[in-house]
């Protein structure tokens, strides 16, 4: 059907223009598809439809995907004749499902309103994260709202790990991850060579419903949960992270050269006689970022390379969606799930001293006090000239060690680095910025691969002084993006919700202490609390609650700003070996400076994405280091321990001890023999007899009770009862 054929019905749809955009021959979109179904007012069969939108026949089969992915997305729903209705006409609510272990579960509706409460009668019909339409039905006893399922959109799980049972002869899979507290049925003939007690993936060929368990076949046996490296591979299943390349990817990976030719610098900026350094942790394989400084009269010019990544990872390449659909590398301990192949991430784009590399570099200059006077990226090929550690150049700096020969021609550029860092510190205190003092641990292995030991990380000026060139770097790119109109995605932080404001101003109140900026308090409100409480005996414990009253940062192409850092505009630049934004953030930057625009996709969505597979990585990292650690500890069952509260909640206090760095609960059965009341706002329990509270940060003894690998719970008990 021609553009001039298209009926006033079809010309009266608002974004007309942007459908034929997309489309040779557009389809009514999906707000004209809602407006007309609105203007109707009841349900619309999809004849009447058709007619109504003046959809053509030749249309009828592009039509009717639309319809289909409008329904899968709430946008639409069919009643029971088949005709289309719109769900909040039917007071029907779109979301996706929060189980919990213990049957129950939550309604996480797309809109952001507040949660339904599930009873276990309902999870029956599905699983954690399932997408569903459901019905408030009415309010459960504590207040929240309650909701029935009518309708299942999308379901989340194809595959779940697990541990094999046998119950009176049938095969069960118990699943890893509590939250989908159904056991799942094996289909006769599909446990395959599985024993009772292994750990298993299982397809699911029949997802439950009302009447039934879920049914699947065992496709792949790991093996026992004692087995070396077997909570990572849990954990990378059960967080759905991909973590083996595709053919395609690997083959594009294996055709690239194994090392730059000359006609690759054709355009760029040869950096290779600047003495540029890479300052990593003692245990770093790939490394992208690379950094110099020198005195510039008053002030100083600091460079910052980072690895062109984009240059060999080009856009709708098998990589480049390998790397969108793992969003980010994964760090476990003692194994890295990358986000590109080895031949990238530790070959052609990692900086490795004294070999040329490809690197797209920001080139500022800094004035005394700390302020970014100018700036500009350009593509360059460089060379590191040393690859030095945290630890090495803190003991130069601190007059521990002396430079060793090979690199003492550096020592004067470290300086030069560290005299920088000290203004940009200066900067940052005056901006505002919020710092929260946390103590970072890591785990020593023995050969068998399991925990010898913990200890603390503690970061020192040379931690610092690469964070604050990456900074500088970082917020030079979201402004030369912004300034010249160049989408992109952002690191946003925004600040806290209002309910979480109350909740910490009545919560400061206790200690006779208040936070300055009304309602809306800045990073350096918050700043200038934690200077204020740096000598109480208390800080860690107000330090605490003020960290928690802060919202997650995420990705998003709306720039807010980042509250945490004092920024009004940030963005990710310094690592597109293992962050896709960063990448993005890349290729942004090269079409500006061809004078192009660069276009992924929808930003939402990527933006989305990425917040979503930071989140799961750190989840599944969690996961796996909590196993470690009950392993760690299952021989050290009755031993006493010094600790402090870490977190209160309605079932129990978690206590964090001193030196081992290891969480567990003591349940609230076992404070003591009476009722004990939680209290949200002032992190409390009570006890309603006796007057006994456990507080957030009060200090205990606790006694090792538990340890269970299964669930992955460290229990206590109090060591000295009163």
């Amino acid at each position: 059907m021609s553009i001039s054929k298209l009926s006033a019905i079809r010309r009266r749809d608002p974004y007309f223009e942007r459908e034929l955009k997309r489309y040779e021959q557009p389809l009514p979109s999906r707000e004209f598809i809602l407006q007309i179904l609105q203007e109707q007012g009841k349900p619309v069969a999809f004849d009447d439809l058709c007619e109504l939108l003046d959809v053509q026949k030749i249309e009828l089969e592009a039509f009717q995907r639309r319809l289909r992915a409008m329904e899968r997305e709430a946008q639409l729903l069919r009643n029971r004749k088949g005709s289309y209705i719109l769900p909040e006409r039917a007071s029907l609510i779109a979301g996706r499902i929060e189980g919990h272990p213990d049957g129950y579960g939550f309604l996480v509706p797309d809109d952001g309103s507040e949660d339904l409460s599930l009873e276990a009668r309902q999870m029956s019909k599905v699983l954690h994260r399932d997408r569903v339409l459901a019905r408030v039905v009415g309010i459960d006893r504590r207040g929240r709202r309650e909701g029935v399922i009518v309708e299942v959109l999308e379901r989340a799980n194809s595959r779940v790990v697990g541990r094999v049972l046998l119950e009176h002869g049938i095969t069960v899979v118990v699943p890893e991850n509590r939250r989908i507290n159904q056991d799942i049925l094996v289909a006769p003939g599909g446990a395959v060579s599985a024993c009772a007690g292994e750990v298993v993936t299982v397809e699911i060929i029949e997802q439950p419903d009302r009447h039934s368990k879920p049914i699947g076949r065992i496709v792949e046996v790991l093996g026992n949960y004692a087995d070396p490296g077997m909570e990572i591979e849990i954990a990378l299943r059960k967080h759905a992270l991909p973590f083996e390349f595709s053919g395609g990817a690997l083959a594009e990976a294996a055709a690239l050269p194994d090392a730059l030719d000359p006609s690759q610098w054709q355009g760029r900026v040869d950096l290779r006689a600047l003495p540029l350094v890479t300052i990593d942790g003692e245990t770093a394989r790939d490394f992208d970022d690379a950094v110099f400084a020198e005195k510039q009269g008053q002030g100083w010019r600091l460079v910052v390379a980072i690895a062109d990544v984009s240059h060999y990872v080009q856009p709708g390449t098998a990589l480049d969606r390998e790397a969108c659909e793992r969003g980010n590398s994964v760090y476990f301990p003692r194994r890295v799930i990358p986000m590109l192949p080895e031949k990238l991430s530790n070959g052609l784009c990692s900086l490795n001293p004294n070999v040329d590399r490809l690197a797209m570099v920001c080139d500022m200059t800094i004035d005394t006090h700390g302020e970014i006077n100018e700036y500009r990226f350009y593509p360059a090929v460089f060379r590191s000239h040393a690859r030095l550690t945290y630890d090495q150049v803190w003991n130069w700096l601190a007059g521990a060690t002396q430079p060793e020969n090979e690199v003492r021609r550096l020592w004067s550029q470290v300086q030069t680095l560290y005299d920088l860092f000290k203004v940009l510190g200066e900067a940052r205190e005056k901006r505002g910025a919020i710092d929260f003092e946390t103590i970072e641990t890591m785990m020593l292995f023995n050969e068998q691969g399991k925990i010898e030991n913990i200890v603390p990380v503690y970061r020192n000026d040379a931690h610092r002084l690469i964070e604050e060139c990456m900074l500088a770097a970082n917020v030079c790119a979201s402004d030369f993006l912004q300034s010249r109109r160049q989408p992109c995605l952002y690191r946003i932080h925004e600040g806290p919700t209002p309910e979480k404001l109350e909740a910490l101003r009545n919560f400061l109140k206790e200690f006779g202490i208040g936070l300055g900026g009304g309602d809306e308090p800045t990073a350096r409100d918050y700043a200038l609390l934690l200077d204020s409480i740096k000598t109480r005996p208390d800080a860690q414990l107000l330090q605490t609650v003020m960290l928690r009253s802060l919202r997650q940062a995420m990705y998003s192409p709306d720039n807010v700003g980042h509250f945490g850092l004092s920024y009004e505009h940030y963005t990710h630049f310094t690592s597109p070996i293992r962050r896709y934004p960063d990448l993005l953030v890349h290729r942004s930057i090269k079409a500006v400076l061809a004078g192009t625009h660069y276009t992924p996709g929808k930003w939402d969505d990527i933006g989305l994405h990425c917040s979503m597979t930071e989140r799961r990585a750190d989840e599944a990292t969690r996961d796996v280091s909590n196993w470690l650690k009950c392993y760690y500890m299952r021989d050290r069952i009755g031993e006493t321990f010094a600790g402090t509260i870490a977190a209160v909640v309605p079932f129990g206090i978690f206590v964090a001890l001193d030196e081992v760095y290891v969480e567990g609960l003591v349940h609230v059965s076992e404070l003591g023999e009476e009722y004990f009341a939680f209290d949200s706002v002032k992190h409390l329990m009570l006890g309603e007899r006796t007057g006994r509270r456990y507080r957030l940060g009060d200090r205990l003894q606790v006694k090792l009770v538990r340890a269970d690998l299964e669930t992955g719970r460290i229990d206590f008990v109090l060591a000295d009862p009163t």
